[in-house]
């Protein structure tokens, strides 16, 4: 009896090992099943959806930069402003003529001149006559003053500046400032003058 039961036990142990375990494959490629959370329980369930569609991202191409619609987008705010200023003033009727920059009244035996280019230095050039003579031959405008010690005589004196160019972008530009003997400031002027035009500057010496 004992030896029957051994026998059957060893059978049915030698059958088990010889069977293979199937695994379940699938070869849906269907719907998208995501896990949602159930109102009821609190638990996951299971809801079939359809495909999530596909990316946005992936469908949208990335719009080209365009610099003809946008000529600064990649530009320096420094850089703006270098273009800003390099581009040429509008030519009013009053830059074609000769500017009268008004008249000052002193009892120093002289002036100090000082000029600048106010804005975009460009290389503006002026020159200088007092009271009809040439003292400085060509006075290049930077953003810095130029000092020029002018003498005067009694009565009234003209010092007169003649651009002698417009730089890379017109009209001359300059700011000027007018000092006493004494280091007080008598006059602050500026003038836009195009080529050949001259800004004059009247000084009374009492």
């Amino acid at each position: 009896m004992r030896t029957n039961l051994f026998i059957l036990l060893l059978f049915i142990s030698a059958t088990g090992a010889q069977a293979q375990i199937e695994i379940p494959r699938s070869t849906n490629t269907g719907r998208v099943i995501r896990a949602e959370e159930s109102n009821s329980t609190g638990f996951p369930i299971l809801k079939k959806e359809e495909a999530e569609e596909e990316s946005r991202f992936l469908k949208d191409k990335p719009k080209a930069i365009d610099l003809r619609e946008n000529p600064k987008g990649l530009m320096t705010e420094a850089d703006a402003m270098a273009q800003k200023w390099s581009e040429d003033a509008a030519v009013k009727e009053e830059y074609k003529h000769d500017q009268s920059l008004g008249s000052v009244v002193t009892q120093g035996r002289f002036v100090e001149v000082y000029c600048r280019d106010h804005q975009y230095i460009d290389g503006d050039k002026v020159q200088i006559f007092v009271n009809g003579e040439l003292v400085e031959h060509s006075v290049n405008l930077t953003a810095a003053f130029r000092p020029v010690l002018v003498t005067l005589q009694e009565g009234f004196n003209s010092i007169q500046f003649v651009a002698l160019n417009q730089g890379s972008s017109g009209p001359n530009t300059a700011e000027l400032r007018v000092l006493s003997e004494k280091g007080e400031q008598l006059a602050k002027k500026e003038w836009n003058l195009l080529t050949g035009s001259k800004a004059e500057l009247i000084v009374v010496k009492n």
